[in-house]
């Protein structure tokens, strides 16, 4: 039988709200309840961490535990056989742990590899997953294995819902990975992404979408998709301001847009150069959705160059604050926004009773100063303790 656990600190941010002097109690694998300024009950073993702020575990709506951060991330992959790639994976899977990523939504592997890690023993995070995305032949990821021919989408959602993801992911367009593709340029027809949502939605799976092209995110609007990953409004020649009726639409049909944040600075290493150039225009597109209401996760887009590891979600939270949440806010959506959007509501995202106990302990309060979420004191998975440790900012 597991032995409750009492860990105590200065603060608490349960998900809404930072609170003073906790007690929260670990029973298993849940959280068995919370008290402020109280004894810890007689026959828990007490976890003192002065200083520190509890957090529900973070959650990363957007990453791939298949590359590897290197810096050629499809080439590493293609020198490895599956088994390779699995324990690459599983250290990529635990290095996101050790940040406090708690929980992770893979949203593009190969072969479906990252299924097969829902459940292997060990300390990894909760993992979600798509399997490979749905992309045309030649298309942004290709050489994932999600390639499909015209008039093959709807068999392409069966073959992964009978897989088993929790997701179906479609490459509306092109990306900065695959050489031959644009970001700018569309890849499906707008009835393929609708045929597509209707068919994952008859399986009771959700529908994300890779969209930078302005033309591309008006089709998956239309489409009625359930998320947005990306959301950049990319041109040829830079960035669309996109029409104010289109933020509402976004808005008002509550489709998740999955912004991409979280950089790790790294000596002689930049983002290519037409990614920087065009940050702050994407930047401030995300502002008018933030104005709008719009409902938006953080994904980290993780394993894709060295200055997006697997651990670099904590990072995202100053970029939030600066297009407009709250400090408060902005880690909600780092918590309780993200669990609700990836289909996790009522159980993870919240530090209550009944929820998974999934913790992340700071050195700091980080709405008073984002940097100490890079600050890990503890985290706790599923009940279990985790070795924790991110580097710091730097």
């Amino acid at each position: 039988m597991a032995m409750r656990i009492a860990v105590r600190a200065e603060r608490l941010f349960d998900g809404s709200r930072m609170l003073a002097d906790p007690v929260l109690v670990l029973d298993g694998t849940r959280i068995a309840g919370v008290d402020y300024d109280f004894p810890p009950p007689p026959d828990a073993l007490v976890v003192d961490l002065p200083g520190a702020t509890l957090l529900p575990g973070l959650i990363d709506t957007h990453l791939h535990l298949a590359f590897d951060a290197s810096p050629d991330p499809v080439a590493a992959l293609a020198t490895r056989d599956d088994d390779a790639a699995l324990r690459a994976m599983g250290v990529a899977a635990r290095r996101a742990l050790r940040a406090g990523v708690t929980t992770v939504r893979d949203l593009g592997d190969r072969g479906y590899l990252a299924l097969t890690m829902r459940d292997r023993p060990g300390h990894l995070p909760t993992i979600l997953a798509s399997g490979p995305p749905i992309t045309v032949p030649g298309g942004h990821c290709h050489y994932l294995g999600g390639a499909v021919a015209p008039g093959g989408i709807r068999a392409a959602v069966r073959e992964h819902a009978e897989r088993g993801v929790d997701v179906i992911k479609i490459m509306a367009s092109g990306g900065t990975y695959t050489p031959g593709t644009r970001q700018e340029d569309p890849q499906f027809e707008p009835g393929e992404i609708r045929a597509a949502v209707e068919e994952a939605h008859q399986h009771g799976l959700p529908v994300t979408v890779h969209a930078h092209a302005t033309k591309s995110i008006v089709d998956a609007v239309d489409a009625g998709v359930d998320g947005i990953e990306h959301v950049s409004f990319w041109s040829a020649d830079g960035v669309d301001v996109p029409p104010p009726e289109l933020i509402r639409r976004i808005a008002r049909q509550r489709i998740v847009v999955g912004a991409t944040m979280g950089i790790r600075p790294v000596p002689g290493v930049q983002p290519p150069a037409k990614v920087a150039r065009r940050l702050p225009l994407i930047h401030a597109n995300l502002h008018r959705l933030v104005k709008a209401d719009a409902r938006l996760v953080a994904g980290s887009d993780g394993g894709l160059s060295p200055l997006k590891p697997h651990d670099v979600l904590p990072r995202a939270l100053p970029l939030l604050v600066r297009i407009g949440y709250r400090p408060a806010q902005a880690l909600r959506v780092l918590t309780e926004v993200a669990a609700e959007a990836c289909g996790l509501a009522g159980r993870k995202g919240r530090l209550a009773r009944g929820f998974d106990a999934d913790v992340l302990a700071v050195d700091g309060d980080p709405i008073e100063d984002p940097a100490a979420l890079c600050r890990v004191r503890a985290v706790f998975a599923m009940g279990s303790r985790i070795a924790a440790g991110v580097p710091p900012p730097g």
